[in-house]
C-alpha cells in the first residue's frame, strides 16, 4: 500500500526558560502546539534571598529539550526559533566565559536570578536619588531588576566579577547569543529591567548617579549598544555550533527575544472572544488584562498613550505588542506561595498519601477536599475566620515595598488535612486580592479593564482562577492551546522568519490560538456577599505618594 505524501507544513520552536524548568514547543503555522518537552533546572540558595542558576545547565536543557519535540519531523520545514527567559541576569567575562557571582567563587553559578533580593540597600540608594528614568517603573525601582544587582556586583565582587566582566545580559539576550553569536540585545529587557529608552536610549546621568559610570566610558558595550525589536531576525541564524546542539539546521531564524511574561501576554492577549458575550467583545486589545501565573504572577495591560501608574512597572513603549506602552503589575510570589504554604504544613504527609491513593496531583486532591468539606456556601465561605497576607517576598506592585512580610491570621491548634487545605484556599484568595488591588490601581490610573485572559501554571488550577474571578468581579479566559507562554515564543520565531510580517500579523495567522477554551463567570450567588467574607484583609486601596 503506497503512503501518501505529506504536504509539507511550516514549523516554528518556543523555547521558554522558566524559573524551575526548560520547555520547549513544536508548533506548527496554524498555532497548534504539535510537540512539548520540558526538564528542570537547578536553582542555588547559598543564602537568604540569594538565588543563583547557571547558564550552561540552562543552554543543555535548551538543547536537550528542542531536539525532543523536532524529532518527528523534518527539520528543513522549522522555519524560525524565539526565546523566552525569566529576567535573570547572566555574567561572563570577556571571552564568554562563566564568571562566579557569588563569595563562594563557583563559576558555574554566573546567573543571579530575577527573585535574588541580595540588593536590597543598593536599591534603597538608587530610588533616593528620584532620578528621572525611576518614573518609567512605578516610580520606583524594583530589586528584582537589573541595575541593584550590577551595582551589588561592583560593591561585593569587585575584583572576581566586575572587573572580569565582559558582559552583562539578560537571560531571554544571553540565549539569543548563544544560538547567533550576536550580542545585540532586545528592546523588551533592556526597557523593562534596564532603564533603557526607546526614544532616547540610555541615560548617561542615570548611570553616573547610581556610581556605574563605566558603563557610560564602555559605550555600554557590556550591557547592550546595539538593540531590537523583539521578533526581529538575529544576525544570519543559528550558529554552526547551536544548529548541533539543538539538533536543527544552520541558519535557521533566531528571533530577538522576549522575557518570559511578556511571551505569555503575547501568546493570550489577542484572543477571538466572539460568541462568549465577553464585555471586551468588539473593545480595543486595550480593554484586556493578561495575567501569566507561575512561579510569580504577572499583570499585563497595554495602552495607546503612556499611563503612569504609582508602583506599577512602566509605561514600557513596545517592550510585549510592537506600537503599544505596556503597564506590568505583578506579585514575587504566587505559585512559590502556595507550594512553600501547603507543603511546610504538618500534613503534607498526609495530604502526599492520599493523593497517592487517588491518582490526583496534591492540587486536585485539595480541591476536591475543599468540595467536600464546603456546606451550602461557595467554596470561598470556608475561609471566613481565617486570613493571608501574601508578600511572603515582599510586595511587588502596587506597594512596591521589598520589606513586607507575609502573615497568616485565625489559626488554630488543629493540624489536619482540614486546615491544611482551607490555609491553601486562603493563600489562593490572598493572591486574587493582590490582582484585585492591582488591576484597581491601574484602572484608578487611566486603564479601563474588563475582562482576564489568564495563562501560565496557576491558570490551570481552576480554583485559583475561580477565585480570581469572584475576587476580581471580571470574567476570565483561558486561551484554547494553554502553553501560550510557549506560542508566544513561537509567533517571534515565525516573525524572524519572516514568515509573519509583524506580531500582530500572527494573532491573524495562527488562527487555532485564539479561540477560547473556556470562560470562568462570577458565581450565581451574590458576589457581594463573597466579597465581605473575605475583604477584611484586602490591602487598602490608598495611592502611595
Amino acid at each position: 500500500m503506497q503512503s501518501e505524501k505529506q504536504d509539507p507544513v511550516n514549523y516554528y520552536i518556543g523555547i521558554d526558560v522558566g524559573t524551575a524548568s526548560v520547555r520547549a514547543a513544536l508548533v506548527d503555522q496554524s498555532g497548534t502546539i504539535v510537540a512539548h518537552a520540558d526538564q528542570p533546572i537547578q536553582i542555588w540558595e547559598p543564602q537568604p534571598d540569594h538565588y543563583e542558576q547557571s547558564s550552561a545547565e540552562i543552554w543543555a536543557a535548551c538543547c536537550t529539550v528542542t531536539k525532543k519535540v523536532i524529532q518527528q519531523v523534518d527539520v528543513a520545514w522549522i522555519r524560525g526559533l524565539g526565546f523566552d527567559a525569566t529576567c535573570s541576569l547572566v555574567v561572563v567575562d570577556k571571552q564568554f566565559q562563566p564568571l562566579a557571582v557569588n563569595y563562594e567563587g563557583e563559576c558555574k553559578r554566573n546567573i543571579i536570578m530575577w527573585m535574588d533580593h541580595r540588593a536590597a540597600s543598593q536599591v534603597d540608594r538608587i530610588n533616593g536619588t528620584q532620578h528621572s528614568v525611576l518614573s518609567y517603573v512605578g516610580g520606583v525601582m524594583s530589586v528584582e531588576m537589573q541595575p541593584p544587582k550590577l551595582l551589588w556586583m561592583k560593591e561585593n565582587l569587585r575584583e572576581s566579577c566586575w572587573e572580569k566582566a565582559g558582559y552583562f545580559f539578560d537571560l531571554p539576550d544571553f540565549l539569543s547569543w548563544k544560538a547567533t553569536g550576536v550580542t545585540a540585545r532586545s528592546l523588551c529587557p533592556l526597557v523593562c529591567k534596564w532603564t533603557y529608552s526607546p526614544e532616547k536610549g540610555w541615560d548617561d546621568s542615570f548611570w553616573k548617579v547610581i556610581g556605574l559610570e563605566d558603563l557610560v566610558a564602555d559605550k555600554y558595550e557590556k550591557i547592550g549598544n546595539q538593540v531590537l525589536s523583539p521578533g526581529a531576525s538575529v544576525g544570519n541564524g543559528l550558529t554552526p555550533e547551536a544548529a548541533k546542539d539543538l539538533g536543527l539546521a544552520e541558519g535557521t531564524a533566531v528571533a530577538a527575544s522576549l522575557i518570559d511574561a511578556h511571551a505569555g501576554g503575547l501568546g493570550v492577549i489577542g484572543a477571538d472572544v466572539k460568541g462568549y458575550n465577553l464585555p471586551c467583545e468588539n473593545q480595543p486589545v486595550m480593554s484586556r488584562l493578561a495575567v501569566i501565573c507561575g512561579t510569580s504572577s504577572c499583570h499585563m495591560g497595554i495602552s495607546d498613550a503612556p499611563i503612569f501608574v504609582p508602583g506599577v512597572w512602566g509605561p514600557y513603549y513596545s517592550a510585549m505588542v510592537p506600537g503599544f506602552w505596556l503597564n506590568e503589575g505583578g506579585q514575587s510570589a504566587t505559585g512559590k506561595l502556595i507550594d512553600h504554604v501547603v507543603r511546610g504544613h504538618v500534613a503534607f504527609p498526609e495530604l502526599q498519601a492520599k493523593a497517592a491513593a487517588s491518582a490526583q496531583n496534591i492540587y486536585t486532591y485539595l480541591n476536591s477536599h475543599l468540595d467536600l468539606i464546603k456546606k451550602s456556601l461557595p467554596v470561598g465561605f470556608l475561609t471566613v475566620d481565617l486570613h493571608v497576607w501574601p508578600d511572603f517576598h515582599g510586595n511587588r506592585s502596587p506597594l512596591a515595598d521589598l520589606t513586607l512580610k507575609g502573615m497568616v491570621v485565625g489559626l488554630t491548634l488543629y493540624q489536619g488535612l482540614d486546615e491544611l487545605a482551607l490555609i491553601y484556599l486562603a493563600t489562593i484568595q490572598a493572591i486574587a486580592l493582590g490582582t484585585r488591588h492591582i488591576l484597581e490601581t491601574m484602572q484608578s490610573a487611566g486603564h479601563h479593564i474588563s475582562t482576564l485572559f489568564l495563562c501560565g501554571g496557576l491558570s490551570k488550577n481552576p480554583l485559583f482562577v475561580q477565585m480570581h474571578a469572584d475576587i476580581t468581579g471580571k470574567p476570565i479566559v483561558l486561551a484554547k492551546e494553554v502553553e501560550s507562554v510557549l506560542v508566544g515564543s513561537a509567533i517571534l520565531g515565525a516573525c524572524a522568519s519572516g514568515d509573519f510580517a509583524s506580531i500582530q500579523n500572527g494573532w491573524i495567522q495562527f488562527d487555532n490560538l485564539w479561540n477560547v477554551h473556556d470562560v470562568f463567570s462570577l458565581p450565581q450567588q451574590h458576589l457581594q456577599s463573597s466579597l465581605c467574607c473575605i475583604s477584611e484583609y484586602k490591602p487598602s486601596l490608598s495611592p502611595r505618594k
